[in-house]
């Protein structure tokens, strides 16, 4: 499935694209082709933008060189995470809090961003 990493086109706001089986609805991200549980066909589906903070931790050290490029100002310590959307499906996110306001279970709204999908705290 191409672009399975992108977003949705503008008109869904840059929702994360996955797929969900045609046989047994089990939805997966990043898009496949084929159900993971049956072996079904699966067709692509735009996902929620919002969940909840399943787990999180600090990136302290810089990823490697490549894929990762270091940004000009160099490597600084960023918060990732996965968040549960309302199909189920857990996708790592860079996440856009502070370490100290992560907390397991909090809403987050999610979106691709550039190369990977970024989080936000959710408006409540």
């Amino acid at each position: 499935m191409e672009g399975a990493l992108s977003a949705v086109p503008s008109e869904t706001g840059g929702r994360l694209r996955g797929s969900r089986c045609a046989d047994c609805a089990v939805a997966v991200y990043p898009a496949d082709p084929a159900c993971p549980r049956c072996g079904g066909p699966a067709e692509p589906v735009a996902l929620s933008g919002t969940g909840t903070l399943w787990t999180w931790t600090v990136q302290r050290y810089a990823p490697k060189s490549p894929p990762y490029v270091p940004p000009a100002a160099g490597f600084a310590p960023f918060t990732v995470g996965y968040v549960e959307l309302a199909e189920g499906v857990r996708v790592l996110a860079v996440l856009d809090i502070r370490p100290e306001d992560a907390e397991i279970g909090m809403p987050l709204t999610i979106a691709a961003g550039d190369g990977v999908p970024r989080a936000t705290g959710a408006v409540v």
